[in-house]
């Protein structure tokens, strides 16, 4: 068919099709590139090889430039994963650790907390008497919690259980399912919400807190506070419980004095007042006979190896 020279008119009576497929016939050849020439002229036939290399190999071309830019294009925005990763990197790591520099901010952040706890509330309140302002603020939040099905654990120090507002606190608490227990010595101020997220105390500010998010150390704050858990005792404000618990807190002060600690840093430690750490130590001074702090600390010390 190569070199063969054809009109409009022939194609059709030569394909024997009516005038409006063969004029659709002649554009699909002109396309294709198996004709040549333009409306109204002889038109001539091309092989198919040499159409193939006139239609086909610049669409090939194109095809390889277009991949070629789009190669181009990936690796330059592949190049900026690196920055990405470390943005997010950052992103994340800021998201495991925040500092609360203030009250308020710490506040906030453990109402919210409470608020979309799920299963489990831990949470270790050192310092003996808590504030009545801080009280009335945490009870409504713990009650819902409570009534949500939330899991809640509250860890004090003895001298708690000789403050009547806590105690009504904890006895309002533990009537919703909570359970409260206390210890004689100190321990860190936390909080722990279904095992992802911690708040913890801040070294040198008591007003700052710090959230943790990372898995790890949640995990390991939380394991904390299950052995300080396990030596403690259920929290009770009937009167021969609170005998003992004084027991416990003067045979804390006794250790803590054989240490050769201040009247003020066992104070802070039992979560006492100063006022009080200093009656309960004038007491044993008087039951023991001795004239000083050192006498007394020696006195215990003696008594302690005595077999």
């Amino acid at each position: 068919m190569n070199g063969q020279n054809f009109s409009a008119d022939g194609i059709g009576a030569a394909t024997g099709l009516p005038d409006p497929l063969a004029g659709a016939a002649l554009e699909r050849l002109l396309a294709m590139g198996l004709l040549r020439g333009a409306p109204g002229d002889t038109f001539r036939a091309v092989a198919p090889d040499e159409a193939v290399a006139g239609v086909v190999l610049p669409l090939e071309r194109e095809i390889r430039a277009r991949r070629a830019l789009a190669e181009e294009a990936r690796a330059s925005i592949m190049s900026l994963l690196p920055v990405f990763e470390a943005g997010r990197a950052l992103r994340e790591s800021q998201n495991r650790f925040e500092m609360l520099e203030d009250l308020t901010q710490a506040r906030s952040a453990i109402a919210d907390l409470t608020a979309h706890a799920r299963d489990e509330i831990l949470t270790a309140q050192p310092g003996g008497a808590r504030q009545g302002e801080i009280l009335t603020e945490a009870a409504p939040r713990d009650q819902a919690a409570l009534d949500r099905g939330v899991k809640m654990r509250v860890l004090y120090q003895h001298t708690a259980r000789f403050s009547t507002s806590t105690g009504e606190h904890v006895e309002h608490l533990m009537r919703l399912g909570a359970h409260v227990r206390t210890l004689d010595d100190h321990f860190s101020r936390l909080l722990v919400f279904d095992e992802e997220t911690a708040v913890i105390s801040v070294p040198g500010n008591p007003h700052a807190a710090a959230v943790v998010r990372e898995r790890a150390v949640v995990a390991f704050i939380k394991e904390t506070y299950e052995r300080l858990w396990l030596a403690a005792e259920p929290f009770s404000v009937a009167f021969g419980t609170r005998s003992e618990i004084a027991d416990d807190v003067r045979q804390a002060i006794v250790r803590l004095l054989m240490e050769g600690m201040t009247d003020a840093s066992i104070a802070t430690r039992l979560g006492m007042s100063v006022r009080t750490c200093r009656r309960h130590v004038a007491d044993i001074m008087v039951e023991l006979g001795a004239q000083s702090r050192f006498q007394a600390g020696y006195l215990l010390a003696v008594r302690a190896h005595r077999p």
